[in-house]
């Protein structure tokens, strides 16, 4: 317990003694950007070793996504933190009225998004143990270890952590452990960003090419093994279009072996590999289903016929099983998702603008893509987030920004003009405020 405290204690006390210009702030992504170039293969090895994940599968969702975030921030940090003017009144005309970003704090955090001035407890999950390990080796070679440290520890150690007071918590994972974040906290009335997931649902029109839709699913859906947040959780389609649905795509991209393609991950560990196989005890498989429990692999399987009252229909699947349920027609599959939490993201795939219009219009979800999946998160001026049950906060270029800064409300006056402030100080008559409505000081 002394421990996480005496951390975050340190931490605060050097963010309260130091400023943190812009220059500095700039000097901790160039660090990160040396970290991540310099120390590429380590990284591919961890992730490998966590994950079964090859080179170009950690360049794609990682490396690049990564580089690009820095580039961007280290180019358009100076606006972000720049002063941001604000429309004035009559009675301020003369003053100079502005936003002031400004750093929030002591953060604790799983990502790098905290390089905006704010210390940080950097947090990863304890499931990527190898990333895990690595991210508490190198971070304090190449970042200021006074102001960033990594926390590696377990469960316990994670709930003595959120015991203390932080200025911000930002947490991505399941909503049962947002609710425990939540909940600690509100003690301090510590602000959240919460990063949740959820079932996110794919409706397949009959008016779209089902051809590029079923390659574009299977490779959103099996990347990483399923093991992605925004994955589309189950397809939602009429019973005529299931029977065209072929996710033979996945023979083209693992080969007919997946257990053998170096782009075919694995479960992060045999409790989640046992958790996800007994979701398709119910259910009927289309294709794959096949599995071996001593390397966590379970091949991307498809289910067909799946009901809504269906175990695998109750949670968040967050691995390579794909539920199709049947819907009758677009209204009925609009019901099927309102019924059910806000998901992180929404997925259609449509020909028909009407379709999407209706969607768009009368569904909710964190993000949004129509005849795609996952893109959305790629786009770095989008907000990424959640809604409901699905999280709260978002993050992503200049969000990650706004949602880890306080923007301070500032007002600077002169001494002059006093006159014109007569109208509120005592003692108050019908005249003066007259006079004052007239100057619109009140």
């Amino acid at each position: 317990v002394q421990m996480e405290k005496q951390v975050v204690d340190g931490l605060r006390e050097v963010f309260q003694s130091r400023s943190r210009p812009l220059q500095y702030r700039k000097q901790q992504h160039r660090a990160l950007h040396r970290l991540i170039t310099e120390r590429q293969a380590d990284i591919e090895q961890a992730l490998k070793q966590d994950l079964n994940r090859n080179t170009y599968n950690t360049s794609l969702f990682e490396m690049i996504s990564i580089e690009n975030d820095i580039k961007l921030a280290e180019s358009d940090m100076a606006d972000w933190a720049a002063p941001r003017p604000v429309k004035k009144n009559l009675n301020t005309a003369l003053d100079d009225v502005y936003i002031k970003p400004e750093p929030l704090g002591v953060i604790l955090s799983p990502i790098a998004s905290w390089l905006v001035g704010n210390a940080a407890v950097l947090k990863p999950s304890e499931l990527s143990e190898h990333s895990a390990r690595l991210m508490k080796e190198l971070l304090p070679l190449y970042l200021d270890k006074e102001m960033y440290q990594v926390v590696t520890e377990g469960v316990l150690e994670t709930q003595e952590l959120l015991k203390q007071r932080f200025d911000h918590i930002f947490y991505t994972g399941s909503s049962t452990v947002g609710k425990l974040v939540m909940e600690a906290a509100a003690r301090h009335l510590t602000p959240v960003t919460l990063e949740l997931g959820g079932k996110s649902p794919c409706y397949v029109d009959k008016n779209c090419d089902i051809a590029v839709a079923c390659r574009r699913i299977t490779w959103g859906k099996f990347a990483n093994c399923g093991q992605t947040c925004i994955a589309p959780d189950y397809i939602l389609c009429e019973p005529s279009i299931q029977d065209r649905i072929n996710l033979n795509s996945f023979q083209e991209f693992y080969q007919k072996d997946p257990k053998s393609s170096p782009d075919y991950c694995r479960i992060i560990n045999t409790r989640h590999f046992d958790r996800a196989l007994a979701l398709m005890n119910e259910c009927t498989i289309a294709l794959g289903g096949e599995s071996d429990r001593s390397k966590c692999y379970i091949a991307p399987t498809v289910l067909k016929d799946v009901l809504p009252h269906f175990k695998i229909m109750q949670e968040e699947i967050f691995g390579p099983l794909l539920p199709m349920v049947t819907v009758n027609g677009l209204s009925e599959a609009i019901n099927f998702i309102n019924a059910r939490e806000k998901p992180l993201a929404l997925y259609v795939f449509s020909s028909d603008k009407m379709v999407i219009k209706r969607m768009l219009t009368e569904t909710s979800s964190g993000g949004v893509t129509v005849n795609d999946v996952l893109m959305h998160y790629t786009v770095d001026t989008l907000p990424f987030g959640g809604v409901g049950n699905s999280g709260m906060g978002r993050y992503h270029g200049r969000h990650t920004f706004d949602q880890l800064s306080h923007h301070r409300a500032c007002l600077v006056k002169s001494f002059a003009m006093e006159s014109l402030n007569d109208a509120r100080y005592p003692p108050l008559t019908a005249a003066r405020l007259r006079k004052g409505t007239s100057n619109c000081v009140l």
